[in-house]
This record gives structure tokens, C-alpha cells and sequence, in this order.
């Protein structure tokens, strides 16, 4: 894959001292039309405005770039998304409301904003025909905001924050944070408003101890406790800040909980009063943009690619298979991608992959698309003739540490994706599932590689298995390989990012034919 042309290819620089932010707002239960149905709607006016047009020697990894530098937190992965399918004709759709959907359309809703459900329905479908899902999740190992934030220490405000996930929390050391996430804010007319809010600015740091204090660090190993040393410092105390703020009232207030500075600062970027801001969820965030490196611009340099670099992947490859009406005009299926919420702690959540959110959604387009009632056998026939790519990204063989990798299974960068196998079923892939995707490759000039564990390693899983057995779909779990997972800065290799993109969007346009092939049960 050598000759890698990287379309808009973009040097981004660390940001200024200025406050920027981003701020994108909704009115709580006022967000969607106030028409109860959907007018159905094709896509013959897809547009790929502010999406660079690709082919089979054209890159994504600029605009993955971009995609990245958006998405700080869910939230904003999810915000960005949904633009892009917006712009791309796709119609948005409310949970609370009924559905009128058509073959030949295209469409998607967001849970909690943090979790985004998109399809697009085949001209020649009819019920009873599969879907073809590619699953990803829009979270990543971070550190978030306690309810009550606001605490000092020697001289110094401290903002009190609490681990997400299995992140490799040294790595957070000796950055330059700042906050990202999204406010609940107090409208004039008495409504609340749903803001997110992204301080591009370096707000915060968790400052390491001098070795001079530390002599034995380089010999013991660095393991700071994460309830007492991974406080980020805010700002040094003044005469006219309390040392700890206090509940003057029975009443929660964020004006008390968290620092007044901080809430100054984002009452200015939300264009609010402090009092306004009724509640915040705020990330802590890296400053640091994602960008091109190594000798060759052959690398990626960024947080968060575990897992936003598979979600866009996905989500490009829909967007850019249903480019224009031909490409579902022999379809009989129905093309979607699901990003879901909260995979690197279990899944179990509202806007995660362990609620029924896409066997719901499954059955409710199923449903409108019959324009009558759909029996039991017809709901499960399309269950059966489904199939989930679960995306997620893959142990890259690391050069200083070769040995934890199985000796035959060692997934190198540039690549292809990453097949992932257990025994034990903590990937869901198996060896029908594994053919199947195998062939897609196989069909396109694709490579791919495969990975398992070591017997004496533990085994880390996936959204897969919780979809393969909540929905009861044939799963292969799959991802791109790279180094650092869940450290604040990872890495993956540019090429692997344009091969997972085509092999997804082969995917959607080849499997049909692929799978009716090979008969399993009979």
C-alpha cells in the first residue's frame, strides 16, 4: 500500500492562548419537529459537502483528522456525526415519535447525544431481509468531573475528577488539559437548554513529582494514587477564594461545587450567567491536536483513536456507499452503523451497547417499512439473515515488548484490519463469521490479519458478544491495529485507517451477494 495520497492533508498547530469554543445547543423535549410522523424521504439530494469525495486511491485520514480535533467527548463525537449525516441528506429521526420510512432512504437518531444509530434502507428491500451493521463506540478512557469538584491544597484550587475506564493514567501526567463536555443552562423563558461546550485552551495540569523528591521512581516504577495525586491544579489560591467551599443551604448548587473561576470561564464561552448553568458533565481533555507523524507522515498521533478512528470509519463507509440513489438500487438489505456509548466500562447503560437499542431500533424499521403488522417469524427472519462487523481497535505487535503477543498472531501496523478470535468467547467471531468478512476482503484485494490472546494473558472483549448474544445476529469482531491503547496520546498508521474505510464500504455494497452463498443451518 505504498504511495498513500492523504487528501487535504492538514498541519495543525497547538492551540492559542485565546478561549475558543464550541457550543452547540437544543431545546430539552423541543429538539425535533413538532410533527408527530416523518415525511419519508430519499436520498437523491445527498451532498457531501465539507466531506472530500473518495475513491479506491483517495484518503479519509484528513478528514479523520478533523473528526478527531471535533470529538473531545461522546458527546461531541456524536454532535459531529450528526452533522455530517445531516449534511449528507440523511433525516433525523425521534425515538418518542412514530417512524414513515421508504426503501431508498436514509436516516438516524441520537440517544443522550452520546450514542447514534444510522441506516439506510435498500430500494429492493422487503421484510424479512437482513441488516448489515457495523458497531463501534464513541467513549474513551478519560478523567471526568466529580458532582462536587472544588477543593485546595497548599496554595493551589484543585478540580477533583474521577477515573473512566482502564486508562493508562501516568500517561495524563505533565499535560496540558483543559474541559470538555456539555451543560444543562437556564433559558430566559424558563425552558432548559442543552450546550455543549469545548475550552480549546490549556485549563488544567496534574503536575509529576521532581525525581529530586523521588529518587527511587526510575527503579520502583511510578504509581501514583489515583484518588490523592491525580488532581489537576486549576489556579493558585487568592485572599479572596475560600479554602474549601461550603453548602450554605440544604440546596445543591454547581455555584458552590465546582471552583467559581471555572464556572466564570464557562459561563463567558456559553454566553450565560454563572447562575444559569443548572448542571454540568465535563470531561477532562488533552489539548494536544491530532496530527500526522513519523518519517513519512505515516502515523497518527492522537487521543481518543480507541475508539473514534473505527466510529468514523463506519460511519464514512454508510455515508459514502449511499452516495447517490444507485447505490441502493439493487439492495435488498438495509445498510446501518451503530455508535454506542460507554463500552470501556461494561456497556450497561442507557445509551450503551447492553440496552436494547438496536434490536428496538431494528424492530421498529422492520415495522414501518411493512406499513402493516409484522409477525414474530418475520422479526426473527430478519434477525437470522443479519450480520454485525463489531469495530474496535486491535494490539498492535509493540517492538520493545514482542513477547505478550502470541507467537503466530502478531498484527503489524499498515496491515489491514485485525480479525480478533477467542476461544472463550470474548470476541464473538467465529469461523463462519470470520470467512464471511475474509471474503469481502478477498473480493476487494484487501488484507487482513487475525490475532488471539496467549493462553496466559487475560483476554479484553468488545461490544460483540454483548450484541451477538443480546440480539441474537452472526458477529465477527474486528479492528485496526495500533500501539499505546488508552494512554492519552495513541497511534495508529494512516494506511490501515483508508484500508478499514474500504473494507467497511465493501461491506455494505458486497455482502449481500457474499453471504448468499454459503448455507449454514439447513
Amino acid at each position: 500500500m505504498s504511495g498513500l495520497t492523504v487528501a487535504r492533508l492538514q498541519l495543525f498547530h497547538y492551540p492559542s492562548s485565546t478561549v475558543r469554543t464550541t457550543v452547540i445547543s437544543s431545546k430539552l423535549h423541543h429538539s425535533f419537529p413538532s410533527s408527530n410522523r416523518y415525511r419519508p424521504r430519499t436520498l437523491h439530494n445527498f451532498s457531501t459537502s465539507g466531506i472530500a469525495q473518495s475513491s479506491s486511491s483517495s484518503s479519509i485520514v484528513g478528514d479523520l483528522l478533523d473528526y478527531l480535533n471535533e470529538s473531545w467527548t461522546p458527546f461531541h463525537a456524536t454532535a459531529e456525526a450528526k452533522r455530517l449525516l445531516i449534511d449528507a441528506g440523511f433525516e433525523l429521526l425521534n425515538e418518542n415519535d412514530e417512524w414513515e420510512l421508504k426503501p431508498g432512504g436514509g436516516y438516524f437518531f441520537t440517544r443522550n447525544m452520546s450514542c447514534l444509530v444510522a441506516f439506510a434502507v435498500g430500494q429492493k428491500y422487503s421484510v424479512g431481509n437482513g441488516f448489515h451493521i457495523i458497531a463501534a463506540h464513541t467513549d474513551s478512557p478519560c478523567l471526568k468531573l466529580k458532582p462536587k469538584s472544588a477543593s485546595s491544597k497548599s496554595g493551589y484550587l484543585m478540580v477533583n475528577v474521577q477515573t473512566y475506564g482502564g486508562g493508562l493514567w501516568h500517561t495524563w501526567f505533565d499535560r496540558d488539559l483543559t474541559v470538555a463536555g456539555r451543560v444543562i443552562v437556564r433559558g430566559s423563558d424558563g425552558s432548559f437548554l442543552h450546550k455543549l461546550v469545548k475550552v480549546k485552551r490549556p485549563l488544567l495540569r496534574v503536575p509529576t513529582l521532581a525525581i529530586h523528591l523521588d529518587r527511587t521512581v526510575n527503579k520502583d516504577g511510578f504509581k501514583p494514587n489515583l484518588e490523592t495525586q491525580l488532581i489537576p491544579l486549576l489556579a493558585t489560591k487568592s485572599e479572596e477564594t475560600s479554602v474549601e467551599p461550603k453548602e450554605k443551604s440544604s440546596t445543591s448548587s454547581s455555584k458552590v461545587t465546582h471552583h467559581p473561576q471555572l464556572m466564570q470561564i464557562l459561563s463567558q464561552e456559553l454566553g450565560c450567567g454563572t447562575d444559569d448553568i443548572a448542571s454540568i458533565e465535563l470531561n477532562i481533555c488533552d489539548t494536544q491536536p491530532s496530527c500526522l507523524g513519523g518519517a513519512n507522515n505515516e502515523f497518527i498521533f492522537s487521543g481518543r483513536l480507541d475508539n473514534l478512528a473505527s466510529s468514523y470509519c463506519g460511519l464514512r463507509a454508510l455515508i459514502d456507499s449511499c452516495v447517490s440513489p444507485s447505490n441502493l438500487s439493487s439492495e435488498h438489505a438495509i445498510r446501518m452503523v451503530a455508535l454506542f456509548d460507554n463500552e470501556e466500562v461494561g456497556s450497561d447503560s442507557y445509551q450503551g451497547a447492553g440496552a436494547p437499542t438496536m434490536f428496538q431500533a431494528i424492530r421498529r424499521i422492520v415495522g414501518s417499512l411493512a406499513h402493516e403488522h409484522v409477525s414474530e417469524t418475520s422479526f426473527e427472519c430478519t434477525i437470522r439473515q443479519s450480520f454485525l462487523v463489531s469495530a474496535d481497535m486491535a494490539h498492535g505487535v509493540h517492538p520493545n515488548f514482542s513477547e505478550k503477543h502470541e507467537e503466530h498472531h502478531r498484527p503489524e501496523m499498515q496491515k489491514g484490519l485485525v480479525i480478533k478470535h477467542n476461544a472463550n468467547q470474548r470476541y464473538a467471531t467465529s469461523g463462519v463469521t470470520a470467512f464471511l468478512f475474509k471474503e469481502i476482503a478477498k473480493l476487494h484485494n484487501l488484507p487482513t490479519q487475525e490475532f488471539v490472546v496467549r493462553n496466559d494473558m487475560g483476554c479484553g472483549s468488545t461490544i460483540g458478544p454483548i450484541l451477538a448474544s443480546g440480539v441474537g445476529i452472526r458477529t465477527v469482531d474486528c479492528g485496526i491495529a495500533q500501539l499505546s491503547m488508552h494512554s492519552v496520546r495513541e497511534i495508529c498508521g494512516t494506511e490501515d485507517i483508508d484500508i478499514a474505510y474500504r473494507h467497511f464500504k465493501a461491506f455494505y455494497e458486497s455482502f449481500s451477494s457474499i453471504d448468499k452463498k454459503l448455507i449454514v443451518d439447513f
